[in-house]
């Protein structure tokens, strides 16, 4: 293990008695450089965090659905440019020109799902709930390809039109045609009755002192936006399994991994499933995640074959930090 890469963190919101972890692993040229845990994974049972600890991925989880939505075109089980409703008919009108693209890239103006959640819902939702509020209160923002908007939702659709086209359920799709074949033993989209979640982290927030579990929130259970869980040790079979010729096809990962749009910020785009920067000249795409009890950063520079994955269990701002200081130190 390199001492580089730990001089310049500091990871005392982790390594304090009795609290929320850490997990983190650097790999360069299919080597890892650096792996830390610290931290617990389970503050009540004190059960302590390590490579096989299982986080929820959050937002990392958009590069998997998207990824499963690549194959499928691959395969020609739909196109990037068709219509969604081709997929799920029961959208509204309003979706006829919203393609299978506008979702990947965050362009299609469909409403977020999170405002159309009725008051008083009192149940976890799930992807097919996002499809029925869109379709009984849907609206659209602009005009599909007009310009970028973050959305959970359109990830919930995809992970639906995934169901459609593969002919399995979500979960299961993933698990068949990517961790599987990938040997990623321990991840899965977590689905309450479903498989357990082994070595499991729990989610947390730290208010001073006082360490309060807050694992789950009314849309952890929507899976295509979010809903995976895994470790730093099946995440580095899926790094080197994104690079071209592996899993996608060279065209696949071109697309996927250029900007198609830009985002708020004018320097940074968007592709499928990833951010995308300029940094030192060369391209870094990114993506983090961030839901009720979990903060997780996962970088990645494909020209020097350089990748940062952060989880950590616990709200913070301290994932994406940490991330982008040990891209620098490993540059």
């Amino acid at each position: 293990m390199s001492p580089i890469g730990t001089q310049s963190l500091n990871l005392s919101d982790f390594t304090s008695s009795g609290m929320p972890g850490i997990s983190i692993l650097v790999v360069k040229q299919g080597q890892s450089l650096l792996e830390l845990n610290h931290g617990l994974a389970d503050v009540r049972a004190g059960i302590s965090c390590t490579a096989q600890t299982n986080y929820r991925l959050a937002s990392v989880t958009k590069q998997f659905t998207a990824t499963l939505i690549l194959m499928a075109n691959e395969r020609n089980l739909l196109r990037l440019d068709q219509s969604i409703r081709d997929a799920l008919p029961e959208l509204p009108n309003l979706c006829d020109d919203v393609t299978v693209h506008h979702l990947l890239n965050h362009t299609h103006g469909l409403s977020d799902y999170e405002s159309l959640i009725p008051e008083n819902q009192r149940t976890a939702l799930a992807d097919a709930d996002v499809l029925r509020m869109l379709m009984s209160n849907g609206a659209s923002y602009f005009v599909p390809g007009a310009k970028f908007r973050y959305s959970n939702t359109g990830y919930a659709l995809l992970a639906l039109i995934a169901e459609r086209v593969f002919s399995f359920n979500f979960p299961e799709a993933l698990r068949l045609f990517l961790f599987e074949p990938l040997q990623m033993k321990a991840t899965l989209a977590y689905v309450s009755g479903g498989p357990e979640i082994t070595n499991r982290a729990y989610g947390y927030t730290v208010d001073d002192d006082e360490v309060l579990r807050t694992d789950q929130s009314m849309t952890s259970t929507v899976l295509g936006d979010g809903g995976i869980y895994s470790n730093t040790q099946d995440l580095a079979k899926w790094d080197a399994a994104l690079y071209p010729g592996r899993l996608l096809q060279p065209d696949t990962c071109a697309l996927a991994f250029s900007p198609s749009t830009i985002t708020t910020r004018p320097e940074i785009g968007y592709g499928y499933g990833w951010f995308v920067q300029q940094i030192h000249g060369e391209k870094v795409l990114f993506h983090t995640g961030e839901t009720t009890g979990f903060r997780n950063a996962y970088f990645r520079c494909p020209s020097r074959h350089l990748s940062v994955i952060v989880l950590t269990n616990r709200y913070s701002e301290e994932a994406p930090r940490v991330a982008r200081q040990l891209m620098e130190d490993f540059w």
